[in-house]
């Protein structure tokens, strides 16, 4: 037998994906066709939950017994079948892919990687590149967003692989076969035919988003009315600003109450007024003015735990049965800055200024816990702490979120008059600042960084372009390593 009557089919897939399942699809429908099949699986370094490599050989059967190898190599994969974009992108990268003789099938949906996640700013991989890469690599391709599919069927992602793989037609095995094995699994098996079969037929979802309408307000009368009046004010403003702020809108009263909403629009109204006909400023303001008055504080993490469509949505994504239980385990490691910031705002600010202390009591409330919010005592200490929302205004947190939203407005609105564009930058360096406990003090710190460059660009024709420089630079990197290179250069 030689070396070409070998069929060699390797899959990457994450942990969670199924792709051991699918493996044992691919492995039933060789022998249920009367071949030779072996298959192997090699576990790579933890990434995204884990990343394996699903290796399979097969061949007719006959008189002589082929000698498998264990592993793909470089340029000797007849099908390589990648769950995540990504992982079609290593697989070019590996060699795993050829011109000559690879059928590559992949999802295009993503599982962004811890490396991109870590990334103060849009840390995503190009997929522009990944896709160029599969096109130019394979001999053809097979790319649709098989997720998205095993979703709408109520499965998981191997059921619309294997689908992709029958119409891939690469294995001289009847469209029967495949339906068969599936049928024969006994697991979600009408599920696993509807991903099947939407793969098969190539029955891609529109990308394209669907208008759900809007849930008309309820609640106390005056409230109501004050809601509909800041939806008149954001109706009355410029087009281009209007869909930013009425987003923004929504973000910051969802975090609060209407009065802190309408404060939103006075410190945007600000700004709209200095603009000009291309409102950049004013789009730049709504958008990162919503993210800095909308922190993250004890209350908004716990009222963001204890919601009713967060339960829902995991069940959902756990495809749990009505009567299925599920248990919900949370890692929490409050600091000293998050206990202090939940206090009236002289407590807080009474502790902090005693380093002492604050020191003392950080040893005692500083350690990670786990703890099941699905449990009673859990959601209701958070149920209860979420409940503080009314009396967050007075709290030490919101005066130093106050304090330092002002001291950025008004550097803002200062600098507008002479230089709109650079004032566009200062506004847009918000960005830096995001999260909860260490990251937010990182990104802070950031933050101050980039602003205290601004006394040695004030004279300079370019001082926009060279803000906007650093602020990339800071998001480049968790520690700043770049921004430290960039800020030397002003030195």
């Amino acid at each position: 037998m030689s070396n070409s009557d070998i069929v060699k089919i390797a899959i990457l897939a994450v942990g969670g994906q199924g792709g051991g399942v699918l493996t044992g699809w691919i492995v039933a429908l060789a022998e249920a066709n009367g071949w030779r099949v072996q298959s192997t699986a090699v576990a790579g370094v933890a990434q995204r939950t884990g990343a394996t490599i699903y290796y399979l050989e097969m061949c007719p059967s006959g008189e002589q017994v082929p000698v498998f190898a264990l592993a793909p190599a470089a340029g000797d994969v007849d099908v390589l079948i990648a769950a995540e974009l990504m992982e079609a992108g290593r697989a070019v990268l590996r060699g795993f892919v050829t011109p000559d003789r690879t059928t590559l099938i992949a999802s295009t949906h993503r599982i962004h990687a811890v490396s991109e996640k870590v990334v103060p700013g849009d840390g995503q991989a190009p997929e522009d590149r990944v896709f160029a890469a599969m096109e130019r690599s394979a001999k053809r391709v097979v790319a649709a967003d098989f997720q998205r599919m095993a979703v709408k069927a109520g499965s998981v992602i191997s059921a619309s692989l294997f689908g992709a793989l029958a119409r891939a037609g690469v294995l001289p095995f009847p469209q029967q076969s495949f339906v068969g094995v599936v049928q024969d699994s006994g697991r979600s098996v009408e599920a696993s035919l509807r991903a099947f079969e939407a793969a098969l037929a190539d029955d891609q979802p529109a990308d394209q988003a669907t208008e759900t309408g809007r849930v008309p307000p309820r609640g106390p009368n005056r409230l109501v009315a004050e809601w509909k009046a800041l939806e008149v004010r954001v109706s009355e403003l410029p087009g281009p600003v209007r869909q930013m702020a009425d987003t923004g809108l929504r973000h910051v009263v969802d975090f609060q109450d209407v009065s802190y909403g309408k404060e939103y629009l006075d410190h945007l109204d600000r700004f709209v007024a200095l603009d000009d006909g291309a409102f950049l400023l004013s789009v730049t303001a709504a958008k990162y003015l919503a993210n800095a008055m909308v922190y993250d504080d004890i209350v908004r993490v716990a009222d963001l735990k204890t919601r009713r469509t967060r339960f829902a949505r995991v069940r959902k994504e756990m495809r749990l049965e009505a009567g299925d239980v599920a248990h919900i385990t949370e890692f929490m490691h409050p600091r000293i800055e998050e206990a202090c910031g939940a206090m009236p705002a002289a407590v807080g600010a009474w502790i902090v200024a005693r380093p002492r202390l604050a020191r003392w009591l950080d040893r005692r409330i500083n350690k990670g816990r786990h703890v099941r919010t699905s449990g009673l005592f859990w959601f209701a200490t958070l149920y209860l702490i979420a409940g503080l929302k009314p009396w967050r205004r007075g709290t030490y947190r919101h005066r130093v979120e106050t304090e330092h939203l002002h001291k950025w407005l008004d550097l803002a609105l200062s600098t507008a008059p002479r230089d709109r564009a650079l004032a566009t930058e200062i506004l847009a360096c918000r960005r830096l600042i995001k999260g909860y406990s260490d990251t937010h003090a990182r990104g802070e710190a950031k933050f101050d960084k980039v602003l205290g460059a601004l006394p040695a660009l004030k004279d300079d024709p370019n001082a926009a372009g060279m803000l906007r420089r650093l602020r990339e630079a800071a998001l480049q990197d968790v520690h700043g390593d770049a921004l430290e290179a960039e800020l030397k250069v002003f030195a």
